[in-house]
């Protein structure tokens, strides 16, 4: 593929992923305060590594480790080339999805080797496992109804029982919706989010009781680690307000203590002076079913001043866009408070957000935080400029834009729209809108991260048409949002297909959150043309007729999901997902996959970090270097080597 500068951005690809590389742009222009701020940030982010696998399935570590032996253990002179293939082709599958569960999918990779082609590169590799290790690993690989998805979001099943994932343990949905509604308080408006750094396990007594990760707990070792580095990044940061805020996540991972975590998140708000920032911890609930358990991540950043120009307009007038905002009075914010954005750099991802990382965040999550004292938002730069730039060539326009203004508009705008939905997505859709008094925060259960993407996705959509963005000099003209509107149709209602296995449902909450908006808008527009579906050369598309009465609608949907978030109304969030997030059509899903087979692509990307090293005289720092030439499989065996903790 080509790119625009000299820089390698593709690396390799396999299955259905590909492996880009980010870069560090103006890196060099930092301070050697700051380079080593990053430096002693970014090895606590790559300390965490084996938490995520282990949350990701209690198996998974067992299973790297098995695999790594036979990848290092020199059988490929030994062993035919197509079965060679296939396991480095399953290896690089599980890397990439930290486990042997697909990213997306939540299904179980398939390995597509024989028990006994399986026996014999453990016996050529030396590997002894005992009778326990054979019959989880032989049920693992070989038995597929075992644990065969890793979140499990059908709600007429247990949703604890048909997950992998590792965050309960003899437990039923039941069982935890009942243990932590007992201990909650209901009269607490500012409670913490309890059971989000544990799991929660039953005993041979029947006792139900929540491992706690922390220090001289469940990951210990892992922890201990993190906070040495923490530590050493606590000694070398920009100012106070970091230096405060460091000292309580070390504080909160010594005793896992969710207090002292609300305490960090209300400080690292407030700190907004400082060049660099980090995320640490753990943070999101898209891997529990329930929308309770965090999985641990991290990510390193710098600021990027002139990209940030356009997303500190934004954070100003943040009011302006909660008071014209469609949703009802008593849904949004009187007063809103801290919020703030930024564009940054990463310098290094680790956890949940390696290799397939976002592009944009918005934190702190816990709701009552973000409506006192407000939320930071970010849009990942050097990611989407690295997506962006190794995309061209591809062909992908041209098979799915329905006519060549649409592709001359993409071109032309797509980069800044995408962008700028992101900036709104996070700074402003996920920190609008409040909960009424007494509404418990986990009461769209496993329909929450669904709903609330698409309740930042929508604030995004209605408002980059609005020409209020254009007065404040964030877009040229009008024609940026039409350009944006065209690709999320397009993606919601064709291209995200081709992640979905042909027969399956989709249900990856963002992908579930594109097709709900884009599918809804074109049902309940249909008799108005607003959206048509056309056929050109035996091809499918969704052509927008009029785009202002496609942000009306857009508007009524945010309207509807802001009182569902507001008032915790289960049934109608329900019902909405499911008439229009899950369910696929069958023959545009076989008509989507034959299209974008021929292109080559495939649909699933995710980074290689560069590798940071200390450079040192006399035994001290004098500057950090970076390296962009490891390979996919030298980064991941590094990493085992390294950061293989719990191991």
């Amino acid at each position: 593929m080509e790119t625009t500068d000299n820089f390698k951005y593709y690396i390799e690809k396999f299955a259905d992923t590909k492996i880009l590389r980010y870069k560090l742009e103006n890196f060099n222009q930092l301070d050697l305060q700051q380079k080593t701020y990053i430096y002693f940030l970014s090895q606590a982010a790559l300390c965490g590594r084996d938490i995520l696998w282990d949350q990701n399935g209690s198996e998974n570590l067992l299973l790297r480790s098995i695999l790594e032996k036979i990848y290092k253990s020199g059988q490929k002179e030994h062993v035919s080339n197509v079965l060679w293939e296939r396991f480095t082709t399953f290896v690089k599958r599980i890397w990439f999805a930290n486990g042997i569960h697909h990213h997306y999918s939540m299904d179980k990779f398939t390995t597509h080797i024989t028990q006994e082609e399986w026996n014999s590169l453990c016996v050529g590799a030396n590997i002894d496992l005992n009778q326990k290790e054979k019959v989880l690993l032989n049920n693992l690989l070989f038995d597929t109804t075992y644990k065969a998805k890793r979140v499990s979001l059908d709600s007429s099943v247990d949703l604890i029982k048909t997950s992998a994932n590792n965050y309960y343990h003899h437990v039923s949905q039941k069982e935890a919706e009942t243990f932590y509604s007992e201990i909650a308080d209901k009269e607490e408006r500012e409670q913490p989010s309890r059971g989000l750094n544990s799991r929660l396990t039953k005993d041979e007594n029947g006792t139900i009781q929540e491992e706690v990760w922390r220090l001289n707990g469940k990951y210990g070792e892992a922890i201990q680690n993190i906070i040495y580095w923490l530590d050493k990044a606590k000694n070398v940061c920009e100012n106070q307000q970091q230096e405060k805020c460091i000292s309580l996540l070390i504080d909160y991972y010594k005793t896992g203590d969710l207090h002292l975590f609300d305490l960090y998140n209300i400080e690292w708000v407030k700190e907004l002076s400082g060049e660099v920032d980090f995320i640490n911890g753990f943070i999101e609930v898209y891997g529990d079913a329930l929308g309770m358990k965090a999985s641990w991540e991290s990510v390193v950043q710098y600021t990027d001043h002139e990209a940030t120009k356009r997303t500190q307009i934004i954070s100003n007038n943040a009011q302006w866009f909660e008071d014209n905002s469609p949703t009802e009075a008593k849904h949004k914010k009187a007063e809103v408070n801290g919020v703030s954005a930024k564009v940054i750099h990463v310098a290094m991802l680790g956890g949940d957000c390696y290799p397939a990382t976002p592009i944009g965040i918005n934190l702190p999550n816990a709701e009552w935080i973000r409506e006192s004292y407000g939320s930071k938002s970010v849009t990942i730069e050097n990611i989407t400029s690295a997506y962006d730039k190794a995309s061209k060539g591809s062909g992908f326009l041209n098979e799915f834009a329905y006519s060549e203004e649409e592709i001359a508009n993409a071109e032309r705008y797509g980069y800044l729209g995408s962008n700028l939905h992101t900036d709104l997505h996070e700074c402003l859709g996920h920190g609008s809108g409040k909960m009424l008094d007494g509404v418990p925060v986990d009461s769209l259960k496993n329909y929450h991260s669904t709903l609330e993407e698409a309740r930042a996705d929508l604030f995004a959509l209605y408002y980059i048409m609005d020409p209020k963005l254009v007065s404040l000099g964030l877009i040229p003209s009008i024609e940026v949002g039409k350009t944006e509107y065209d690709g999320y149709i397009r993606n919601g209602l064709l291209t995200q297909l081709v992640r979905i296995e042909l027969g399956k449902d989709i249900e990856e909450s963002h992908m579930r959150n594109r097709q709900l908006i884009a599918k809804w808008a074109y049902e309940k527009g249909k008799d108005l043309n607003i959206i048509t579906r056309k056929t050109k050369e035996g091809k499918t598309y969704f052509v927008i007729q009029d785009y202002d009465a496609l942000r009306e609608l857009f508007g009524t949907l945010l309207k509807e999901v802001q009182r569902i978030k507001s008032e915790g109304d289960y049934e109608a969030g329900k019902e909405l997902v499911e008439c229009y997030g899950v369910k696929i059509d069958s023959e545009l899903h076989q008509e989507v996959l034959e299209r974008y087979k021929k292109l080559n692509i495939p649909p699933y990307s995710g980074f290689l970090n560069p590798k940071l090293t200390a450079v040192e005289e006399k035994g001290e720092i004098v500057d950090i270097s970076i390296d962009y030439t490891e390979n996919f499989a030298e980064q991941m065996l590094r990493y085992s080597a390294d950061y293989g903790y719990l191991v």
